[in-house]
């Protein structure tokens, strides 16, 4: 790849970021030599200012120090850098809709919303202008812009790579996460950045709550993508994941996740006093309203969620059910509709955040002309697993 000849001159997405874009050769050799990928705008890279989606996160850092570890990383496998991807304000949205820098190109379904908040690594996989991209996932912003966008994207368990120079969302369920087209070179990306080796998967679990919350018409585009899956791996078994029914656990997540966006960004939003977008404005609002008492509460039901969570995928079990509830929304929705789906998708997407759980998304659905992806979880630990599994599921055609 020649550096030179300008990722930007070739983004007709919009996926890349124009004002903080860098470019880095990798290392020559290794296992992801001749391999490229976009870099979600929250990883620093050293001498360039990092921009979190936000213009006055970007007017009130300096230049960074060093490159995020995750970066030196892939350089190091040989993976050429092709630039720095759009992502929503202060990686706060599942829509990928960003008031300041504007919204990538959805390839897979051009009028409707890329996800967020790993809006333009998703888009510039899924439209071939990069072979890997790095994102981000703390409520789902890996797995639903890979639903959304039809490929395959992986949310690592909680803690298992590296987020030193990445900016903050909320760091208890931050994690690392990146897309692939292909499952074969997702899994290679997570040889290099994982490092373990696949176990055997158990007992194939079917999470009925989870496909009762998918919209009309969701559940029966995914029935083949689970025949795909059952093929594979053996007859499922049906399970109840929450008795308190997922939008209770999305509560949980909720606070949690609010208290901690106003430990990481508190001091930053009283200095500064940023002017944010329509959407992430009223959720900054209200991360500022959570009350420590509510917090108590939720830190010991999370406890009981992630002993239940322990115990249903015990003995490398699998659990299957859908990424996000319904294909992607429109674009420019009102703002009630918006919120109305990102909660229903946040009460299938906190099960991976509370239980600190790998989550890969199977872009084997589609309804309507467009994606919807079938996801697999699994125990803390077994990202290699599921890896190996989407490799498997992904080297046979659907009849």
């Amino acid at each position: 790849m020649n550096l030179s000849d300008g990722i930007l001159a070739r983004d007709h997405l919009g996926a890349f970021c124009t004002h903080t874009h860098v470019a880095r050769a990798g290392a020559g050799r290794g296992p992801l030599h001749g391999l490229t990928f976009g870099l979600k705008d929250l990883f620093d890279v050293a001498g360039h200012r990092t921009g979190f989606g936000s213009p006055d996160w970007l007017a009130t850092h300096d230049h960074a120090l060093s490159t995020a570890t995750v970066v030196t990383q892939l350089l190091e496998a040989g993976a050429d850098l092709s630039g720095k991807t759009h992502t929503e304000e202060m990686a706060f949205s599942l829509t990928g809709e960003n008031a300041h820098y504007g919204t990538p190109i959805n390839p897979a379904a051009p009028n409707r919303v890329p996800g967020g908040s790993s809006s333009g690594s998703a888009a510039a996989v899924a439209g071939g202008l990069v072979d890997f991209a790095i994102g981000s996932d703390t409520g789902g912003s890996v797995r639903a812009p890979a639903s959304f966008c039809g490929i395959y994207g992986l949310r690592p368990t909680h803690g298992r790579i590296s987020l030193e120079g990445a900016c903050p969302l909320a760091p208890i369920f931050d994690t690392v996460g990146w897309f692939a087209r292909d499952a074969a070179l997702l899994a290679r990306v997570g040889r290099v950045l994982l490092g373990g080796t696949a176990a055997s998967p158990g007992r194939l679990l079917l999470a009925q709550d989870a496909f009762a919350l998918a919209l009309p018409g969701a559940a029966a585009a995914l029935a083949p993508a689970v025949a795909r899956v059952t093929a594979l791996l053996g007859d499922a078994e049906p399970v109840t994941v929450s008795d308190d029914g997922l939008p209770a656990w999305f509560d949980v997540f909720r606070v949690l996740q609010y208290d901690d966006i106003w430990t990481a960004h508190r001091a930053w939003i009283t200095r500064v006093r940023p002017t944010f977008g329509p959407q992430v404005g009223p959720r900054f609002a209200a991360v500022a309203q959570v009350q420590p008492h509510e917090v108590a509460v939720m830190r010991e039901r999370r406890v009981d969620i992630m002993s239940r969570l322990d115990a249903l995928l015990a003995d490398n079990a699998v659990l299957v059910l859908p990424t996000v509830p319904d294909i992607a929304p429109l674009l420019r929705l009102p703002p009630a509709e918006t919120v109305a789906f990102r909660e229903r998708a946040l009460a299938l997407l906190c099960i991976a955040g509370l239980g600190g759980l790998p989550q890969v998304n199977l872009p084997f659905g589609t309804l309507h002309g467009c994606p919807i992806g079938l996801s697999m979880i699994a125990a803390r630990g077994n990202d290699e697993m599921l890896l190996d599994i989407g490799t498997r599921l992904g080297a046979v055609q659907p009849e």
